[in-house]
């Protein structure tokens, strides 16, 4: 690497897949160097934006608003004694990043049970956490929600493929906040339309843009939003009032928000 005095790189995004490199690690731990993520300034808008697709499923939405903009039924007995509440629901959060710890919050006045399952335990979570692959697939199995959190990386592309879709209790709903590339698209599809999955919120695809013909445009249940999830009309100010912080801490020789390196 060049610019051997660099003791700070600040990224303004939460992910950092380009740079999450064994050599890039190494050669910035040599000389000492912090890497820091903005993810907490995306945190509370896309856990807010999984839990309005979260009400919307419940609460039939979808359905009322394209009847709206449609052949305007009136849906009562189709959407009334279909709705459902997320009081008291099972709930999967996959990776518990800044993300997976604010949607915690969030949900919790709900009384809803929360697990989350990440690589590595910390022992500061305040929710149940799983690790191994078959504690997560016994967990899908009863879960009422499925929250994809997932970065992406060389472990977590295709995460979501056929067979673990397969696990799902029928029903399951699926919502996707993390990385599009995380997800067997075919498959999810494919669950879609057998029932295993009833209904499915994405706000991230592979590809994005997502072209007008693909099928997830199109699939059964299937919601999609252009990937405004972490989006707010003062990102940019949070995200200068995030590097500001950040660098009195740095100066201070305090911990500093976010760090991933």
């Amino acid at each position: 690497m060049s610019y051997p005095s660099i003791r700070w790189v600040a990224l303004s995004t939460a992910g950092y897949t380009r740079y999450d490199r064994e050599d890039f690690r190494l050669a910035l731990e040599a000389r000492g160097t912090a890497v820091t993520n903005a993810s907490s300034v995306f945190a509370d808008p896309c856990a807010q934006q999984v839990i309005a697709g979260m009400l919307a499923l419940a609460r039939n939405l979808p359905s009322q608003l394209r009847n709206q903009d449609g052949p305007r039924e009136w849906r009562y007995l189709e959407d009334r004694f279909t709705a459902s509440v997320l009081t008291g629901q099972a709930v999967v959060i996959l990776g518990y990043g800044a993300i997976g710890r604010r949607l915690a919050t969030l949900l919790a006045p709900w009384d809803m049970r929360i697990t989350a399952f990440r690589r590595h335990a910390t022992g500061d979570e305040t929710i149940p956490v799983i690790t191994q692959m078959d504690e997560l697939e016994q967990a899908l199995g009863s879960a009422d929600h499925v929250i994809n959190a997932l970065p992406d990386s060389v472990a977590t592309r295709g995460f979501f493929d056929a067979k673990l879709l397969g696990r799902f209790r029928p029903g399951t709903r699926f919502y996707n906040i993390g990385r599009g590339n995380t997800v067997d698209q075919a498959a999810l599809i494919r669950a879609l339309e057998s029932g295993r999955v009833g209904a499915a919120y994405l706000d991230v695809m592979d590809p994005e843009p997502l072209p007008p013909e693909h099928p997830l445009w199109k699939a059964p249940n299937c919601f999609l939003t252009c990937h405004v999830g972490g989006g707010t009309g003062d990102q940019d100010e949070k995200l200068v009032r995030h590097f500001l912080s950040n660098l009195d801490r740095w100066t201070a020789g305090q911990r500093m928000q976010d760090r991933i390196m």
